[in-house]
Formats: structure tokens, sequence, C-alpha cells
């Protein structure tokens, strides 16, 4: 009887180390402060009411859950785009408030500043995020009117602080009271962060700003 040969076992193929799972990058707009920027532009152009999460999701690349994680609901992430604002606008402008130079250059400076910031924007004015979307919020929303309220005073005050040192240096009249001429220069920047949202001409808002710096400081001879 004729002994038929075993098979040979089946080769098994080599054991190798499994692969490390693919790890998922994570977008740039996830980033804090580049999704927080595109949060503060998009409620900017549109206000708070007109942005809707899906609006948000899509500007800053960022679905709702990381949303919520990263800055809690849309109202936390509108106050979150404000506060930034006020900090960017403040930075921008302070040095100017401070610059020891005659009043009338530091007030052009100051106003050409905010035409700077106010008339921003790729496709349209932005204006102002104080006037234009803020102070809606701020009549239902008392954490939102106490920023306001402190933006505003904010303002009147490095005014009234230029015109301050204006007097005693004897650039105005003994009877000027730097208070009330803080509020007209606070009332000038807002007429004309409202002007420029409605795309007012630069040119008219600086006619504008240069009526009231005359007012305020005494037309050039």
């Amino acid at each position: 009887m004729v002994q038929k040969g075993k098979t040979p076992p089946a080769k098994r193929p080599p054991i190798t180390a499994p692969s490390p799972p693919k790890r998922r990058g994570r977008p740039r707009a996830y980033e804090p402060e580049v999704a927080l920027g595109k949060a503060l532009d998009l409620f900017r152009n549109q206000g708070f009411a007109a942005t809707s999460l899906d609006d948000l999701s899509a500007a800053t690349g960022m679905n709702r859950p990381s949303l919520y994680g990263a800055f809690g609901d849309k109202r936390e992430l509108y106050i979150k785009s404000y506060q930034r604002y006020r900090d960017e606008a403040r930075v921008a402008m302070q040095d100017t408030f401070r610059a020891d130079m005659p009043l009338r250059q530091r007030l052009e400076r100051i106003f050409a500043s905010a035409l700077n910031i106010y008339l921003s924007g790729e496709t349209a004015p932005r204006g102002c995020f104080t006037v234009v979307t803020a102070a809606s919020e701020a009549v239902g929303d008392p954490e939102i009117r106490a920023m306001v309220l402190d933006a505003l005073e904010g303002l009147d005050k490095a005014f009234a602080n230029c015109f301050r040192r204006a007097k005693e240096k004897g650039e105005l009249p003994e009877g000027a009271d730097p208070a009330v001429l803080a509020q007209m220069a606070s009332a000038t920047i807002h007429s004309v962060a409202i002007r420029s949202r409605a795309r007012v001409p630069r040119k008219e808002l600086e006619a504008i700003v240069k009526g009231a710096i005359d007012v305020m400081v005494g037309a050039k001879p």
C-alpha cells in the first residue's frame, strides 16, 4: 500500500503590528482666536438676531458641539465677540488719545482712526459694533447693556482727558467744560458710525468731523 504524502501546512501571513489610528487634523478655523474673529465679523455685519448657529458654524468651520464647547451658546459667543471688538478698538486708538500734540491734531487723528475702523469691511462698511448691533441687544440683556454703558462712558472719559489737558495748556478758553465737549465728541463718533454703516461717502463723513472739531476747538482763522 502506497502511503500518500502529507499536504504541507498552508503558510500563515506574517503578523504585522496594527496601524495606528489616523489622527484627525483640527481645522485652522478651530483655533479659538481665529474662530472668534470670524464670529465677530459675522455678528458685526448681521447683528445678533439675524445670525444663526448654522451661519456661525459655516463661518468658523466648527460644528455646533464644537462651538458650544469652545464658546458656550450663541449669546456667550456674541458677548465674547463684542469684548474682542472693544479690546481691538481700544488698542487701535489709545496711542492717539494719549499722544502729546495740539488738540485739533489729536482730534483729527482720533476721528480718522475711527473712520478707518467703521469703513473697513470686504463687502460693506462695518460701522461700530457698540452703536450698530450691541445697543439693540442692550435693551433686553443686562450684561450687554452694562458693556455698552461701559464703552460709552470710557469714550467720554478718554475725550474728557484730551480736553482737560488742552485747557490746562491754554488751547481752550477758561469757560470751556471738558465733560460737555467730550460728550459732543462722542456724539460725533456715534453719528459717523451710523452714517458709515449707511454707506455715506468718506468725504461727507470727514466734512461732518471737520465741522464738529471747528465747533469744539474753534474754527481756524
